[in-house]
């Protein structure tokens, strides 16, 4: 990091952000709270609650569910990162972050963000190699094989956290520290800074919209193979059950890619912020509410573990 980076006006070291998070009075900041704590119990409970049965059930001891419990995982992650600190600073009239603060979630923010999106073309890429090349599969991917493929999503995602931290926090902060959101993300960040931000909305943009068309084809190409696959299938009760399963799937990925997409994938994103932080909500906070839903409700082997674990507890 540059000597200068965490520079500003006065030229002392900037040592802490504010966090203006949603304006309004305080009937707005107690219904936001109210919001955010919901939501945030109800991501903890639905991710924790898809780690627990997966990992306790024998029959869910397959590759489908274990890159499923590491998604659970990055979305209860994902959203720790952001709602702690955010419902304590709506209950608070300071709203400070540190400086050190702010560079760690930001890194943590994007690392997990970016891990999501090699995760779900991860599993897009198993459903494939299940549905066309059933006969393989259980050798194909083997239980090292996925570890390898969950841990070079990972490492994907950290690579692309550290250049985006790097390149963020080396800009000289000199304009305000008060950051227009209520967490430390690109976007408003950049606004802060007094020097030339082109490189850097150029690097966020190129690296960003790299990995999401990336991720994206890969994604689209495993379904074409796989619709195609399906449709072949005489028997209409596996086609249904294919269809369902591969349905989960592509709802998690449609609204994950399509919110991304919208912050960062796009010219002119860097401009909206007020949309951007509705936006924030969406996918930090009400997909990872979702995500357990999506594929308890509509996978039926998931719903049976989750009676049998509550049979085996409730039981005398």
């Amino acid at each position: 990091m540059s000597p200068h980076g965490s520079g500003n006006l006065s030229g002392m070291p900037l040592e802490e952000f504010v966090l203006e998070g949603f304006q309004g009075g305080l009937q707005t900041q107690a219904l936001l709270f109210a919001l955010f704590l919901a939501l945030y119990l109800a991501a903890v409970l639905g991710n924790l609650t898809m780690i627990v049965v997966i990992t306790l059930d024998a029959r869910l001891h397959s590759p489908m569910y274990f890159f499923l419990k590491n998604l659970s995982f990055l979305d209860l992650c994902y959203s720790s990162v952001i709602y702690p600190k955010a419902l304590a600073n709506v209950l608070s009239s300071a709203k400070v972050i540190s400086f050190g603060g702010c560079a760690s979630q930001f890194f943590f923010f994007s690392m997990m963000g970016t891990t999501e999106a090699f995760l779900l073309a991860v599993m897009a890429y198993d459903r494939f190699l299940a549905i066309c090349s059933p006969l393989h599969y259980p050798i194909t991917m083997q239980p090292s094989v996925c570890a390898c493929l969950v841990l070079g999503s990972y490492c994907g995602g950290c690579l692309n956290a550290i250049l985006q931290t790097s390149f963020t926090f080396s800009l000289p902060f000199c304009s305000s520290k008060h950051i227009d959101h209520f967490f430390c993300d690109v976007v408003p960040l950049l606004k802060l800074t007094c020097a030339n931000t082109a490189i850097n909305e150029l690097v966020m943009f190129g690296i960003c919209g790299l990995i999401i068309v990336g991720t994206t084809l890969g994604v689209l190409i495993s379904y074409a193979y796989i619709t195609v696959t399906i449709l072949r299938m005489r028997s209409g009760a596996g086609r249904h059950k294919l269809f369902s399963t591969c349905g989960s799937h592509m709802t998690a990925v449609s609204l994950f890619y399509g919110t991304v997409f919208v912050m960062y994938a796009q010219p002119g994103a860097v401009e909206s912020l007020q949309q951007g932080k509705v936006v924030s909500v969406f996918y930090t906070l009400v997909i990872p509410v979702l995500n357990p839903l999506i594929y308890s409700l509509r996978n039926k082997e998931v719903k049976e573990a989750l009676w049998r674990l509550g049979h085996k507890h409730t039981a005398p």
